[in-house]
């Protein structure tokens, strides 16, 4: 469970870190826009599990919020 706790939080400090004025980042933007990328992807990716367990564990939430039950129906439909 640490090991989740320091991602979240090193996740959370990258995209809590200000972009350069005007959205530039000094010519790299290849790199920076590929690392955001990636860094969104996992951030999602993280959500959609940990919304599915949640679910999964608590079935009293069930029909307490339409998105949530829309995104954990599309996971398991997915899968």
């Amino acid at each position: 469970m640490d090991d989740r706790d320091d991602r979240d939080q090193r996740d959370q400090r990258d995209m809590d870190r200000p972009s350069p004025p005007g959205g530039h980042h000094g010519g790299r933007h290849g790199g920076d826009l590929d690392r955001v990328g990636d860094q969104r992807t996992r951030l999602r990716l993280r959500h959609a599990e940990r919304l599915t367990s949640l679910m999964a564990e608590r079935g009293d939430l069930r029909g307490v919020h339409a998105l949530a039950d829309y995104f954990d129906d599309a996971v398991r439909w997915s899968a």
